[in-house]
């Protein structure tokens, strides 16, 4: 998900239906038992054979799970936002459930920009969609995103350094 020069982006660089593609992540019956039994220790998450008499009709991941690899993700290696992926809220949905030996990509777009009125930042309205090899959703979320602007020098225009890394001014 990381921007292609890798330079982190700010609420000024983003615009609205702007699209961002992660690696992927494959799935394997062994991480879903292990997390299955760390966090959402639930019989059609942990036993195959009871899991096929139930709606999932065999082993799937935690909703969580799928949750989980969405965030790491979009964070890549490197957070595309500035500042890091801060979230101030999201809705979720598991239209279908995660399998062993899904092949797990986020594609996520821009559906609003909002800055804040009286601070550097705002609020990045942020669809997206967990798929597995196939193209079906495994994870829907739209999020809210804090992003930071871009500081700017008042004399100037030029952006600024943040305010822990930019030396101190005279009076």
């Amino acid at each position: 998900m990381s921007p292609q020069n890798n330079a982190p982006l700010y609420l000024d660089d983003l615009s609205v239906g702007q699209r961002f593609t992660s690696t992927e992540h494959e799935i394997d019956e062994a991480q879903i038992l292990e997390f299955a039994r760390r966090f959402d220790p639930q019989p059609f998450h942990l036993d195959a054979a009871h899991a096929r008499e139930t709606l999932f009709g065999g082993l799937a991941a935690s909703g969580w799970h799928t949750a989980a690899v969405t965030m790491r993700l979009i964070v890549g290696e490197r957070a595309p936002f500035a500042g890091g992926v801060i979230g101030a809220g999201a809705e979720i949905a598991w239209p279908g459930p995660t399998r062993p030996g899904d092949v797990l990509r986020v594609v996520s777009e821009v559906l609003e920009i909002t800055p804040s009125r009286s601070k550097p930042r705002g609020i990045v309205s942020l669809r997206s969609e967990t798929l597995n090899q196939h193209g079906e959703v495994r994870q829907l979320m739209t999020s809210k995103l804090v992003v930071p602007r871009r500081q700017r020098h008042a004399a100037d225009g030029l952006p600024e350094l943040a305010a822990a890394s930019r030396p101190a001014r005279a009076c």
